[in-house]
């Protein structure tokens, strides 16, 4: 008796698609948590300034839980999805299959979801989510160590992305200690660990190997620069820049942070970013990274007036630069990039996505305005319902691509 083949949008159907690779799974989960988690956060701080909607305290400190869902539940899908990904790819090894990445993208999914519920006034959810988050952290970082311990520590960025995974471990649970009584410096320390010691190595790392391995596939004649010395150093800056911030050390940043703006823009200069312009796709990731000397100058200048004045000038300007500018700008052109290519899509950067990345410029900049406006408060809500605007039409043309087969007909 033959059984008639699944409708194409049917359930079963489309949970076939989506977890038909790890990117799939977990960036439609990345791509929902960035959209939901700053409509929650552009509602607060609407409410903040304008009174209405109505919404509960949250049991974390809001502008601290934005940057906790933020920096440990929805970026972090896309990375695993992302490294869950490439891993085997980068080290000539078997991938996963769904039975072993399947419980990653389900309990950090869910994990975002209840502990998103849980801000809207149900603090035990806050709790369980944040264990879900955990659990699923823990099962997507020993994936990628057994791949480490097989290919024998061979692939030193893959070393490097798996150590900022540690560090982002180590600010989950510091924040599971902060929410079982214990001093706010915990949660102080996780959202710096989630800055310095997770996201910023991690797409540091990523832009180090792929950056010039995709503009060597299209620009004629270039030349890949990649030197470990680079990694290996920024890597010490950064995170001599966290020990700093921990320690509130903020008039000797610019020690470290001059030097990392010098050596970023040593790499936008040497990756050639003049002749990326070309191609929409390939330059939006130089535009992006970009960003990063930006945000360190903006870091060394604060830190060094500090040091002969006192004065705190340019407010949260150059971690603004740094999230929004670089990473939410990086984000939005790689996951493109790599949508595209994991899909059989074309390698161009398309209406939206192109769109997207322009006004999460304007978003950056309106950001910075805020901290030099009157009533900053308003300008700040203006700049978060920004990134909504920017994300909606990127995530819904996103959520399509990894709800649909490839379009080539190959599996994956």
């Amino acid at each position: 008796m033959s059984v008639a083949p699944a409708s194409p949008f049917s359930a079963s159907e489309l949970a076939r698609v989506v977890a038909a690779a790890p990117h799939r799974l977990l960036f439609l989960g990345g791509a929902t948590a960035v959209l939901l988690s700053m409509l929650w956060w552009s509602l607060w701080l609407t409410m903040q300034r304008f009174g209405a909607p109505p919404m509960p305290q949250p049991v974390l400190p809001a502008g601290w839980a934005h940057a906790i869902a933020m920096q440990y539940q929805a970026l972090p899908m896309f990375m695993f999805g992302f490294l869950l990904t490439v891993f085997p790819r980068w080290m000539g090894l078997q991938p996963y299959t769904l039975g072993q990445y399947l419980p990653v993208g389900a309990c950090l999914f869910l994990g975002y979801v209840l502990l998103h519920l849980g801000l809207l006034g149900w603090p035990t959810l806050v709790h369980l989510g944040l264990v879900l988050s955990i659990i699923g952290w823990l099962i997507g970082w020993s994936l990628l160590a057994r791949l480490l311990w097989l290919d024998g520590g061979r692939t030193w960025h893959a070393i490097s992305c798996w150590v900022a995974l540690s560090m982002g471990l180590f600010g989950l649970l510091l924040t599971a200690r902060y929410l079982h009584g214990a001093d706010a410096i915990l949660l102080f320390g996780a959202i710096k660990i989630g800055t310095f010691g997770l996201l910023l190595p991690i797409f540091l790392t990523v832009c180090h190997r792929m950056l010039p391995f995709f503009s060597n596939g299209v620009i004629v004649g270039y030349t890949m620069y990649r030197p470990a010395w680079v990694l290996v150093t920024l890597w010490v800056l950064v995170f001599t820049h966290l020990l700093l911030e921990l320690a509130h050390a903020y008039a000797w940043l610019w020690l470290v942070d001059a030097p990392v703006a010098a050596l970023t823009a040593m790499l936008v200069w040497r990756w050639q970013i003049w002749s990326a312009r070309k191609v929409r796709l390939l330059w939006v990731l130089h535009l992006a990274f970009a960003w990063l000397p930006v945000a360190f100058m903006l870091y060394a200048a604060q830190s060094a007036w500090f040091a002969i004045s006192g004065e705190f000038l340019l407010g949260r300007a150059p971690v603004h630069v740094l999230t929004v500018g670089f990473f939410g700008s990086m984000l939005v052109a790689m996951v493109t990039r790599v949508t595209q290519g994991h899909s059989g899509r074309p390698l161009e950067m398309g209406r939206i996505p192109w769109v997207c990345f322009l006004l999460v410029q304007a978003v950056v900049l309106l950001r910075l305005a805020a901290e030099f406006l009157p009533d900053a408060g308003a300008w700040l809500a203006v700049a978060a319902w920004g990134w909504v605007l920017a994300f909606l039409p990127w995530v819904l043309r996103s959520a399509w691509i990894y709800l649909s087969p490839r379009i080539d007909g190959k599996a994956g």
